[in-house]
C-alpha cells in the first residue's frame, strides 16, 4: 500500500488491496503518460510519473495532430466512445500517439488518457503499441514474481502475451506453498482482454490464495471462487484448474471449472492428460457441483498446466493442438540437460515459446511446469578445524551443494557469503587464546523450500562493540543476505543458524518494473540511540536502502536504533515490509524499534493499519 500528502498522490495504491496495489505500481512506472480524469474536475485525480512531468491539469494536456486533448476528453466523455490520435506533438513536435477512453471514475463519467512520443521525456517504445506495452507490463506485474524453489519439485512458470493486444490479458498461473509439504498449483483464464482482464485475473488470484491458505481442499476452493465470481461481473466466466499436491508422495487432488486438463509427461516419456470431470466456468451456474479427482505423479513425472492459448496455435483445431502440445512438451522435457537444477527454470518458457503459430500468438499463453525429481538431496555436513585455512574448502563444498538445489547465482552467492562470515567468526574468534577446535557446518532444505545453514563451534563468543569499525560486522552482513539469523550461545560453544526461504524467478522474460521515485536516507549518530532519517518517497528501491541503513546503524540488529519518517511523502508496501523485518530482528535481540511518524499523518496511518504498532514504539 502507499499514500502521499497533498491533492495528487505520487503513487496512490488502495489500502489493503495488494492486487490493485500491484496494478497501480505497474502503471506508475509505465513509459506512457497516463491520466485519470473526471468529467467535472480540472485536475487529474491520478497521474503517473510520466504524466506528472507534463502537468496534471486538463489545460496542460498537449495538442496531438492539431487537436487539443482537453477537447478530445470532453468529446469522449459525452459520446462514450474512445478516440486514438497519431501525429505531431504540439505545433511541430515529435510524432506522438494518444489514446482517450471513457471510464467510470468515482461513480461518475471520466476518461483514461495515455500519451507516448518517440522523443522527449516519454519512452520511444510508445508508438502505436502503447496499449500493448501497458497491458504486458501490468500482466507481468500481477503474476507471481517468483515461485517456491523446492528440493523435490522444480517449478517454472511463463506467460506470453498474444500478438494482438485486442485478445491479450487475463491468463495466469500460481504456486502457493501451504506448509507441511503441500503445494497449490493453479492456472486460469479471466474473461476479456487488456488491463481490465489483468485486473480481474489479479482479484481472482488473490481470492484463490486467500481461500487456499484457510482451507486448500479443491472442492472448498472452487466453491469459494464460484461465490466470488458470481458477485464480480468481470470475474464471472473465468476458467481455472486447481490442484493440491503432496510434494513428498506425489499425490495430487484436483478439480477444474471450464478449463483444459493438464498434461503429464511420465518418467518413461509417455504423455497423458489428467482425467477431469468438465463443469461450467466460475460463477456461471449456481450450485454447480465440483468433482475432485486424485492422481499420483510418479518420481520423474512432469506436470504441465496451461491456459487454452497453448492450443490456439494449431490451425487444425483444439484436438490437434493437444497433440502438438504433447509433442512439444515431450521433446522439451527430454532435451539434454532440461531437468538439471539450473535448467529446469526455463521449461515453462521453452514450452510456451514453441506452441505459438508461425504468424504470431493468436491468444495469451500461460504455462506452469512441476517436475517430480528422482532421488533426494541429502543434507551437507562439513567438519573441519576452525582455522582460516579451512574456509576455502567449506566454500567449495557449500557452493557445489547449493548448485544442486538450482539456486540462482545471486541467492547462492548470498548464502555462501553469509555462511562464510559465520565460519570466519568461528575460525578467528571462537578459540582465541587456545588450540583450535572443531567447526561444523550443516546445510539442509525441507520439503517446503526452507534452507537452514548452521555453523557450530565449541569455543566462546563475544558481543560486538557499539562501534566495531571495520571488524565485528559479521552479523550485519549475514542479516543483509538471508531471511533470519539466530545466534545461540551454549555452555560449550556457539551456533549460528541462517535461514532463507528459497524462491526462483518465475519467468526469465519478465523484467521487474523500475520506478523513478526515491527517498533520501541518512544516519544520525549524535545521540546514544542512532537514528535513520528518511525523507521523500520510499519506493521499492529506497526501501532497500532504508533496510541497509537500519542494519548498519544497529550493527546488524544487535543494538537499538530509531527510524524517523517525519518527512516521508510516500510509504510503499516494500517500506512496510522493511520495518516489519527490522522489528522482528529487534524483538529477537531483545529491543524495540522506535519509529517516529507524525500523529494523524498518512505514514502513521499506514503503520497502524499494517499491525506494526504492536511490534514497534510509534512516536
Amino acid at each position: 500500500m502507499s499514500a502521499s500528502h497533498g491533492s495528487l498522490p505520487s503513487s496512490p495504491v488502495p489500502d489493503g488491496d495488494t492486487a490493485d496495489a500491484a496494478l497501480v505500481a505497474a502503471m506508475e512506472s509505465a513509459p506512457a503518460a497516463i491520466y485519470c480524469l473526471t468529467a467535472a474536475a480540472d485536475t487529474a485525480i491520478w497521474a503517473n510519473a510520466r504524466a506528472r512531468a507534463l502537468g496534471t491539469t486538463r489545460s496542460q494536456l498537449p495538442v496531438v495532430d492539431g487537436r487539443s486533448l482537453a477537447d478530445v476528453v470532453e468529446t469522449v466523455v459525452r459520446s462514450g466512445r474512445p478516440e486514438t490520435l497519431s501525429g505531431p506533438l504540439g505545433a511541430a513536435g515529435p510524432p506522438a500517439t494518444a489514446v482517450v477512453r471513457p471510464l467510470q471514475v468515482a461513480g461518475g463519467p471520466g476518461a483514461l488518457v495515455l500519451i507516448g512520443t518517440d522523443e522527449g521525456p516519454l519512452d520511444p517504445s510508445l508508438m502505436p503499441g502503447i496499449e500493448a506495452d501497458v497491458v504486458d507490463q501490468v500482466q507481468h506485474t500481477l503474476l507471481p514474481p517468483s515461485l517456491p524453489l523446492l528440493p523435490d519439485l522444480p517449478l517454472s512458470g511463463s506467460y506470453h502475451r498474444a500478438s494482438s493486444v485486442g485478445v491479450a490479458g487475463g491468463d495466469w498461473y500460481d504456486a502457493v506453498p501451504l506448509g507441511g509439504g503441500r503445494l497449490a498449483l493453479v492456472v486460469g483464464d479471466a474473461v476479456g482482454h487488456g488491463v481490465p482482464a489483468a485486473g480481474a485475473m489479479s482479484r481472482l488470484r488473490g481470492a484463490m490464495r486467500s481461500t487456499s491458505l484457510r482451507d486448500p481442499a479443491p472442492a472448498t476452493v472452487l466453491a469459494a471462487l464460484d461465490g466470488f465470481a458470481a458477485q464480480m461481473e468481470d470475474v464471472q466466466g473465468a476458467s481455472v484448474f486447481y490442484g493440491l499436491l503432496d510434494v513428498g508422495t506425489g499425490r495430487l487432488a484436483y478439480a477444474v471449472a471450464g478449463h483444459p486438463a493438464p498434461l503429464v509427461v511420465h518418467a518413461d516419456g509417455a504423455t497423458s492428460l489428467l482425467p477431469v470431470t468438465p463443469r461450467p466456468p466460475l460463477g456461471t451456474v449456481p450450485d454447480a457441483g465440483t468433482e475432485v479427482h486424485e492422481q499420483v505423479l510418479e518420481q520423474g513425472a512432469t506436470l504441465i498446466l496451461f491456459s487454452d492459448g497453448a492450443l490456439a496455435g494449431s490451425p487444425l483445431g483444439p484436438a490437434h493442438g493437444l497433440e502438438r502440445l504433447a509433442e512439444i512438451a515431450r521433446a522439451t522435457v527430454a532435451s539434454p540437460g532440461a531437468l538439471d537444477p539450473g535448467s529446469s527454470a526455463g521449461l515453462a518458457a521453452a514450452i510456451a515459446e514453441r506452441v505459438h503459430a508461425p504468424g504470431g500468438r493468436p491468444d495469451d499463453v500461460a504455462v506452469l511446469v512441476a517436475h517430480r525429481r528422482v532421488g533426494v538431496l541429502e543434507p551437507l555436513r562439513v567438519e573441519l578445524p576452525a582455522v582460516p585455512s579451512s574456509l576455502p574448502l567449506v566454500r567449495r563444498r557449500l557452493s557445489a551443494w547449493l548448485t544442486g538445489l538450482g539456486m540462482g547465482e545471486q541467492d547462492r552467492v548470498g548464502v555462501m557469503v553469509a555462511a562464510g562470515e559465520a565460519c570466519a567468526n568461528a575460525a578467528e574468534h571462537a578459540y582465541r587464546g587456545q588450540a583450535a577446535g572443531p567447526m561444523r557446518l550443516r546445510a539442509a532444505v525441507d520439503v517446503d523450500g526452507l534452507l537452514t545453514v548452521t555453523v557450530r563451534d565449541e569455543g566462546a563468543w563475544r558481543p560486538p562493540d557499539r562501534d566495531p569499525g571495520d571488524r565485528g560486522r559479521g552479523l550485519l552482513i549475514m542479516r543483509q543476505l538471508v531471511d533470519s539469523v539466530a545466534l545461540l550461545e551454549e555452555e560449550h560453544g556457539t551456533t549460528v543458524r541462517l535461514m532463507l526461504r528459497l524462491r526462483r524467478r518465475a519467468d526469465a522474460d519478465a523484467e521487474p518494473a523500475v520506478s523513478d521515485a526515491g527517498a533520501v536516507v541518512t544516519v544520525d549518530r549524535s545521540a546514544m540511540r542512532p537514528a535513520v532519517l528518511v525523507s521523500g518517497a520510499v519506493d521499492e528501491h529506497s526501501a532497500e536502502t532504508m533496510r541497509i541503513r537500519l542494519l548498519e546503524a544497529s550493527h546488524g540488529g544487535t543494538t537499538a536504533v530509531a527510524l524517523d519518517l517525519g518527512n516521508v511523502v510516500l510509504f510503499s508496501s516494500s517500506a512496510v515490509r522493511v520495518v516489519l523485518a527490522v522489528a522482528r530482528i529487534a524483538r529477537d535481540e531483545g529491543w524495540r524499534l522506535v519509529v517516529r511518524a507524525p500523529e494523524g499523518g498518512v505514514t502513521r496511518h499506514i503503520l497502524e493499519i499494517s499491525g506494526l504498532s504492536g511490534l514497534v514504539d510509534l512516536r
